[in-house]
């Protein structure tokens, strides 16, 4: 209805209604691409608000952490995990898993670096690290072209495709206050406590390139 408003006569309606229908129906990526859904809610618990962004996997960037950013999403490792860095024009950061145990269990299983194939431009997920051939489960979301990242060795694995405004929404206002030390050994109930409005993941789920992008409105 938007677009209608806009138009000052009916007749430009009709082009541009063809462009955006044309946009809805294409395809997110080629056929045979990986795709990662991300559900989230956005306001902790305060709130019944649900969202979604998609993210393309990239293997020819980073075949390392692209096979182990399937791998976690596919044994469910994201579920219920909180936004617990929110940097504003910067990045977004989660991968701690709100159980103890489970942190303990993917804390030591490190993969070796992939090299810098692509710039951490606004929109690419990229694992964190402490060092050289550290990476684990953490990943960050850039929220602007951050290219100093290059040069330190962060290899983004991945790009949203859909629901880039939903990042943009992510709560910020703890910004970097949640510890990660007590995130891995107290999990989710430090979270809730000391942080209750930190947005999070409700799922993430792989599947194949096939849906387009009329499929991907927020729930």
């Amino acid at each position: 209805d938007s677009v209608k408003a806009a138009s000052p006569a009916g007749v430009h309606n009709q082009p541009e209604a063809a462009a955006l229908a044309s946009l809805a129906s294409a395809p997110l990526a080629p056929p045979g691409s990986i795709l990662l859904d991300f559900g989230v809610q956005l306001s902790g618990l305060s709130s019944s608000q649900h969202d979604k962004f998609t993210v393309l996997v990239h293997p020819e960037w980073a075949p390392l952490g692209a096979a182990r950013l399937i791998e976690l999403v596919k044994q469910g490792f994201y579920s219920e995990t909180r936004f617990f860095r929110v940097v504003p024009n910067f990045m977004v950061q989660w991968g701690i898993s709100g159980d103890p145990a489970t942190s303990a269990k993917w804390r030591s299983n490190t993969i070796k670096d992939d090299e810098v194939k692509t710039s951490n431009k606004r929109g690419t997920l990229t694992f964190a690290t402490s060092g050289k051939d550290q990476r684990t489960t953490q990943i960050f979301i850039n929220f602007k072209d951050n290219a100093f990242l290059d040069k330190m060795g962060f290899s983004p694995v991945g790009e949203v495709v859909a629901g880039m405004d939903v990042v943009d929404r992510i709560y910020s206002g703890y910004g970097e206050k949640p510890n990660q030390g007590r995130i891995q050994s107290e999990g989710t109930a430090y979270l809730q406590h000391n942080f209750p409005d930190l947005s999070y993941i409700l799922s993430a789920t792989v599947r194949a390139e096939g849906a387009s992008a009329a499929g991907l409105s927020h729930a």
